[in-house]
């Protein structure tokens, strides 16, 4: 996945990690090469700007006739396309507890998360996302403030797609567990 995937929309807004100062004195940080590789370091302090992952979770939520729920995204990153309810877990936040929150925000549901569907990374994107398989216990699926609309979509009809790894997830998903989208 690249920043600036699907052409007309803009990049995904998750950060550069370009520091300019240094966050315990102040002062200007420059670049220099540390542990092999270049970084941004404050000469005043020796204070090192690490550039940190960001985590993010996903949920997939299938019907009693093998279909996924998918909302379309109403902000950007990639507003107006579909995928499943996904977002950051915050500093601090348990990872599955995270994944709950987002599935709540986006399409309205609570869900109790059935399993680890996988894990994704790709060099040179700071961004990791943990995937999960999940039923809802409470509520219907609903359009909300961070979704324009929610709908259960077949794997061979998908409407367009908000980031390149969702079609390769939701194949996984659906050839391991949509046949029986029951909770294991």
């Amino acid at each position: 996945m690249a920043d600036q995937q699907n052409g007309d929309h803009p990049p995904i807004m998750h950060g550069h990690g370009k520091a300019k100062f240094c966050l315990n004195c102040g002062d200007e940080l420059v670049e220099r090469e540390i542990d092999g590789s270049m970084r941004l370091a404050c000469e005043s302090c020796g204070y090192v700007h690490y550039t940190d992952p960001k985590v993010a979770v996903g949920v997939l939520i299938g019907d009693e006739q093998g279909r996924v729920l998918l909302m379309q995204r109403a902000h950007h990153p990639r507003k107006d396309l579909w995928s499943y309810p996904s977002g950051y877990v915050d500093a601090g936040e348990k990872v599955e507890d995270a994944a709950i929150r987002e599935t709540q925000e986006e399409v309205g549901v609570t869900v109790e998360l059935d399993g680890l569907l996988g894990l994704h990374s790709e060099t040179g994107n700071r961004v990791i996302l943990v995937v999960y398989r999940g039923h809802i216990v409470e509520g219907e699926p609903r359009a909300g403030p961070e979704s324009l609309a929610v709908d259960y979509f077949p794997a061979d009809a998908l409407p367009d797609l908000a980031f390149d790894r969702d079609h390769g997830i939701i194949h996984d998903w659906h050839r391991e567990f949509a046949v029986d989208a029951t909770p294991r």
